[in-house]
C-alpha cells in the first residue's frame, strides 16, 4: 500500500477526478483519495511514478509519502507531524487580508460615490471613464491575489475536469469580462456624447461583484482551511506525544540520545516523571505508568518486572529499566496514529452518493448557468441581468460542502475515539458500529478478567482458612495449571509461605500429589477428591452450589482425611454487567458466546446480565454461529483470543479488546485500547452519533444547493419577488462548506461514555424461521445425539436442533427453506432411520 500526498484539489470532483484516474493506471486494485488530507492510498503492484504521472495528467501534482519500517535492529522513527501541520490557514489568511485592503477601496469607488455620494478626489469628480479604469485596476488586482481560483478553475477546464475553483472563475471571470466591455462601451458613448449612453452603462459594470465574489470565497476558504485544521488537532496531539529522546546504557553508561536512535534490544531507563520513548519490557524497577495517552484511562497502572510499557505512557512514580521490544513504526503509539490515519484515508458507504453527485455536479452548474442565460435573454432581459443571473449560478454552487460532508466528521469522529482508546481500523467500520443488532461477547478475557482467582476458602473442622490456604500453596506451588496460580496468588497476598514438598506428581483424574515430609497431599476436582478421601455430603452440596455459580471446586486432603475446599472462578469484569445494560438500552441483543460448559456460561452470564448464552462451541463453530446470527442483522463479535479471530472476521464488525492477542487484533476491525467492556457500548455511541452527523452534513449540503441554484437562476423572480445578488450568492457558497465542517467539529463535544441520550433503534433482530420436528428410530444414547445434531446443524439454513433419543425426535429450527429429502437423507446417512417429518408453524 502507497500512500501520496495531492496539490490542487479544492472540492469533491478534484478528488473525484484524481481517484477516477489513478484507477484507470493498470496494476492499481484500490484508489482512495481524502479531500480532508489532500491524501491518496493506492493498494496494487504498480510504480509511484506511474501513479504521480496519472494524478498529473488529471491536473494535479502528487508526491509519495514515505513510510519507515522497523525490523529487528532497524532504528526508530518518530512520527511525522508535517503531513498534518496546517500551512493553508496562514496563506489564506495573506490573501484574504490583501483581497480585503482592495476591495474595501473597490467597494468605496464604486458603491460609496454612487450610492451614498461619499466625496473624490477633484480630478474624478465626473469623469466616469476614469472611475471605471480605477475599478478596473483594483479588481485586476484583486484577481491577481487570487489567481490561484483561476489557475486551477482553467486548468481543470483544459483536463475536462472542471472543479469548484472552475465555477468560481467563470463567474468572477464573465464578471470582469462583461464590465470590461460595458467600461469601453461607455468611453465610446461619452466619445460620442451620448450622455444617456453612458448612464447606461455605468449601472452595467459588475467590477464590484467580480472582486467580492473573489474575496468572499477567500474568506470561506480560509474558514473552511482553519475548521479543517482542527479536525486533525486529536490526530496531531497523539503524534505530538511521542517523545524526542531517550536515555540508554551503553557499556555501563548512560547515554541521551534522539528516540531515532534507539534499536530493538536496546536497554533505556526511564526516571519519575519521564514519559517512555518506545515500547518494552520491564527488567527492573517498580512504578506506576500513566497510559492515558493510551487509553483514555487516567488512573495510573502498576508495573513491575516482566510487564510491558508502551511509547508515550509517563512513569509517574519509580525507576524503571527496561529493554526495547518495538521502535519506529512498530510502536503501539505509531500503530495507534496509522489505524487513524487510515481510517481518515477510507471511504464511509454514506459518501458514496455524494461521490456520485460530485462526479457530475460541476458540468451540470455550467450547463445550468448557460441555460439560465438564454432564457433570460429569451425572455427579454438586458444582458447585464441574465449575466447577473447566471454568474450567481455558478456561484452559489458548492461541491465542496458535498465532498466535505462525510470525511470531515469521520476525522473528528475517529480522534475522539482514540483519544479515548476506541479505534476504528477504516471509515466503514466507524458508520457500521452503531447500526449492531446483536453484539456477541466472548466469556474469556472479555465479559470475565481471564484469570483465575480464588473466591472461596473452605476449611474442614479443626482447620483455619490460613492453615488450608497454606496446604493448598504448598501442594501447588510445583504446578503450573491456571488454577494452582490463582491459588498461589491468594496465598502470597495473604503472605503465607509454602513449605517445602517431594516426590510432586500429577495423577490421573484432575488431581495431584506430593509429600510433606511423612504426609501425603493430595488435591484437585471433587470426583478425584472422592477416590483418595470420603468427602462429607454436606461438602458436595456445597461445590454444587459453587458449580452453579460458575465456580470450581478443589477438594484437598492429608493423610486421606479431607481437609477443606477452594473454589476458584474468572470473575466477571466490574463493568460487564454496567456495558451489557447499556446495549441493551440501545435495543441491541446481546449474546455470550464461549467453548466452556453449560453451568459455568449460564453463571457468567447471569452475573453479567446476559440473558442468552451459548455454551460448548469450538473455535469453527464460533464461525458458524456468527454466520447464522447475521441473518438478523448488523452483527458485532467482540472478543480477544487466538480461537476468536475466525468469529471476528465473519461478523460485520469485530471488535478486539486491547489487552488480547495479536491476531485478534488484526482480524478485528475496531481495537479497545484499554480493555474495558464499557468501552464497546462507547463505540456504538460514538459511530451512531457519526453517523447522525454524517447525514445531518449531506442533508444540509445537498438541501442547500436544491434551494440555491433555483434561487439564484431567478426562478421565483416573478412568483414571489425573490432576486439574488450575485455578492450574495458568493457569501451563501463561502459559508456552506465551513457550516459542514463546523457541524462535524461538534462531535468533539460528546460524551461517549455517558448513556444519558441513549435511545433505543428499532432494529429487525427476528427472523424469518421455520420449524420441523423429524421422528427418529435407532438413536439409543446421547452420543447418537450429539451425532444427529451435528449433522443437522451442519446443513445451510438450518439455524439448530433440538434431539432427544428418549423421545426419537429431532426438532430443527431453519431460517431458509430446507427440503425434506435432504432433512431424511442427512440424518440416514449417520446409520439412524426417518419415519416421519412434520412442518411446525411458528407461532406469532
Amino acid at each position: 500500500m502507497k500512500q501520496f500526498q495531492i496539490k490542487g484539489m479544492s472540492c469533491a470532483a478534484c478528488s473525484s477526478r484524481v481517484e477516477k484516474a489513478v484507477s484507470q493506471v493498470p496494476g492499481v486494485e484500490s484508489c482512495t483519495v481524502s479531500l480532508l488530507t489532500n491524501s491518496m492510498r493506492v493498494e496494487g503492484n504498480v510504480s509511484a511514478q506511474e501513479i504521480i504521472a496519472a494524478v498529473e495528467i488529471a491536473g494535479y501534482s502528487a508526491s509519495e509519502r514515505g513510510a519507515a519500517g522497523s525490523e529487528a535492529g532497524e532504528v526508530a522513527v518518530a512520527p511525522d507531524t508535517s503531513m498534518l501541520e496546517d500551512k493553508e490557514t496562514p496563506l489564506m489568511n495573506r490573501r484574504l487580508i490583501a483581497s480585503i485592503v482592495f476591495l474595501l477601496m473597490l467597494m468605496y469607488f464604486s458603491m460609496g460615490v454612487t450610492m451614498w455620494s461619499w466625496p473624490l478626489p477633484g480630478t474624478l469628480e465626473g469623469n466616469h471613464v476614469a472611475m471605471g479604469l480605477l475599478q478596473l485596476l483594483l479588481t485586476g488586482i484583486i484577481m491577481v491575489i487570487n489567481q490561484k481560483f483561476f489557475v486551477n478553475g482553467f486548468r481543470g477546464l483544459i483536463h475536462r475536469a472542471p472543479n469548484m475553483d472552475t465555477l468560481v472563475a467563470l463567474g468572477a471571470g464573465a464578471a470582469f469580462v462583461y464590465s470590461t466591455y460595458a467600461l469601453f462601451a461607455m468611453t465610446a458613448a461619452q466619445t460620442a456624447g451620448d450622455d444617456m449612453g453612458v448612464m447606461e452603462y455605468m449601472h452595467e459594470m459588475y467590477f464590484e461583484s467580480a472582486g467580492m465574489i473573489l474575496t468572499l470565497i477567500t474568506v470561506g476558504k480560509m474558514l473552511e482551511a482553519r475548521s479543517k485544521g482542527r479536525t486533525t488537532d486529536a490526530l496531531r496531539s497523539l503524534m505530538e506525544l511521542a517523545p524526542q529522546k531517550a536515555v540508554i546504557i551503553r557499556e555501563e553508561t548512560e547515554v541521551e540520545v534522539p528516540v531515532e536512535d534507539v534499536r530493538k534490544g536496546d536497554i533505556f531507563i526511564v526516571k519519575p516523571g519521564e514519559s517512555i520513548p518506545v515500547d518494552g519490557v520491564i527488567e527492573e524497577g517498580i512504578s506506576a505508568v500513566n497510559e492515558a495517552a493510551l487509553t483514555g484511562e487516567s488512573i495510573p497502572v502498576d508495573k513491575g518486572p516482566g510487564d510491558k510499557v508502551s511509547a508515550a505512557t509517563v512513569n509517574q512514580s519509580g525507576f524503571l529499566r527496561c529493554e526495547a521490544t518495538r521502535v519506529g513504526e512498530d510502536t503501539t503509539l505509531a500503530q495507534i496514529i496509522r489505524m487513524v490515519e487510515d481510517a481518515a484515508a477510507t471511504k464511509a458507504p454514506a459518501a458514496r452518493a455524494a461521490d456520485k453527485v460530485s462526479a457530475v455536479f460541476v458540468p451540470v452548474v455550467i450547463a445550468i448557468a448557460l441555460v439560465t442565460f438564454i432564457a433570460w435573454m429569451i425572455a427579454g432581459e438586458t444582458v447585464g441581468f441574465s449575466l447577473a443571473r447566471s454568474i450567481s449560478v455558478l456561484v452559489i454552487s458548492c461541491p465542496c460542502a458535498l465532498g466535505l460532508a462525510t470525511p470531515v466528521a469521520i476525522m473528528v469522529a475517529n480522534g475522539k475515539g482514540a483519544g479515548n482508546g476506541i479505534l476504528f481500523k477504516t471509515a466503514a467500520a466507524l458508520e457500521e458500529t452503531g447500526k449492531a443488532a446483536v453484539v456477541v461477547l466472548d466469556k474469556t478475557g472479555t465479559v470475565t478478567r481471564g484469570e483465575p482467582e480464588v473466591t472461596d476458602v473452605i476449611p474442614a473442622d479443626g482447620y483455619t482458612k490460613e492453615e488450608l490456604l497454606k496446604l493448598a500453596y504448598s501442594l501447588e506451588v510445583k504446578s503450573e495449571h491456571p488454577l494452582a496460580k490463582a491459588v498461589a496468588a491468594a496465598a502470597e497476598k495473604n503472605s503465607i509461605q509454602a513449605e517445602e514438598v517431594s516426590e510432586f506428581i500429577s495423577l490421573p483424574g484432575n488431581g495431584i500429589s506430593a509429600k510433606q515430609g511423612d504426609a501425603v497431599l493430595t488435591g484437585g476436582s471433587i470426583k478425584f477428591a472422592d477416590s483418595q478421601f470420603d468427602v462429607p455430603d454436606t461438602v458436595k452440596e456445597q461445590a454444587e452450589k459453587l458449580s452453579e455459580e460458575g465456580k470450581t471446586a478443589m477438594l484437598f486432603g492429608k493423610d486421606r482425611q479431607f481437609s477443606g475446599m477452594i473454589a476458584v472462578a474468572d470473575m466477571v469484569k466490574s463493568d460487564s454487567a454496567e456495558a451489557v445494560k447499556q446495549l441493551k438500552n440501545m435495543g441491541i441483543e446481546v449474546i455470550m458466546l464461549t467453548g466452556d460448559n453449560h453451568k459455568t456460561a449460564e453463571a457468567v452470564g447471569r452475573l453479567a446480565g446476559i440473558d442468552r448464552v451459548i455454551a460448548e462451541v469450538l473455535p469453527d463453530g464460533k464461525e458458524q454461529v456468527i454466520r447464522r446470527l447475521c441473518r438478523k442483522g448488523k452483527v458485532v463479535m467482540v472478543g480477544d483470543g487466538i480461537n476468536d479471530a475466525p468469529a471476528l472476521t465473519r461478523a460485520d464488525i469485530g471488535i478486539a479488546i486491547g489487552a488480547g492477542t495479536d491476531v485478534a487484533i488484526e482480524a478485528a476491525d475496531v481495537v479497545l485500547m484499554n480493555s474495558s467492556m464499557e468501552d464497546v457500548p462507547a463505540a456504538v455511541r460514538l459511530s451512531r452519533a457519526a453517523l447522525r452527523n454524517i447525514h445531518q452534513n449531506l442533508f444540509w449540503a445537498f438541501i442547500y444547493n436544491v434551494i440555491g441554484i433555483p434561487l439564484a437562476a431567478g426562478v421565483w423572480i416573478h412568483l414571489l419577488g425573490w432576486q439574488l445578488n450575485p455578492m450574495f450568492a458568493a457569501a451563501a457558497m463561502s459559508l456552506s462548506s465551513f457550516c459542514v465542517v463546523t457541524n462535524a467539529l461538534r462531535l468533539n463535544l460528546l460524551d461517549i461514555r455517558n448513556p444519558a441520550h441513549d435511545s433505543k433503534r428499532k432494529i429487525r433482530t427476528e427472523e424469518k424461521q421455520m420449524k420441523k420436528t423429524m421422528n427418529i428410530e435407532g438413536m439409543m444414547c446421547m452420543h447418537c445425539e450429539a451425532r444427529v445434531k451435528k449433522c443437522l446443524e451442519a446443513i445451510p439454513g438450518v439455524e439448530g436442533a433440538e434431539v432427544s433419543h428418549e423421545a426419537g425426535t429431532a426438532v430443527v429450527s431453519m431460517t431458509d427453506e430446507v427440503p425434506d429429502e435432504v432433512l431424511i437423507k442427512t440424518v440416514e446417512d449417520q446409520d439412524y432411520k426417518v419415519t416421519d417429518v412434520i412442518n411446525n408453524h411458528r407461532p406469532e
